[in-house]
């Protein structure tokens, strides 16, 4: 989100808020940013997210790696 439209979002944020209100988003904010953080999960661009499936294509062309029917298989096994 640009800082244009993240300083958009707060200002309407604090016309429409109560203090209390306020804090309480700040919380949640907070509590959510360090879960991510902890949990090492993060937004990839879409320059990456190509790489990583032209990756994955080229190993299983290679006879690298598992399908997504032979997973879905072997997940249904699992289950049944």
């Amino acid at each position: 989100m640009s800082t244009t439209a993240l300083q958009g979002l707060l200002e309407y944020l604090y016309g429409t808020l109560t203090p209390s209100n306020m804090r309480w988003v700040a919380d949640h904010l907070i509590e959510h940013a360090d879960r991510a953080e902890k949990s090492g999960l993060r937004r990839f661009s879409m320059e990456e997210v190509d790489a990583i499936l032209d990756e994955a294509e080229a190993e299983i062309a290679a006879g690298i790696g598992t399908s997504h029917d032979e997973v879905m298989r072997e997940w249904d096994e699992e289950i049944a």
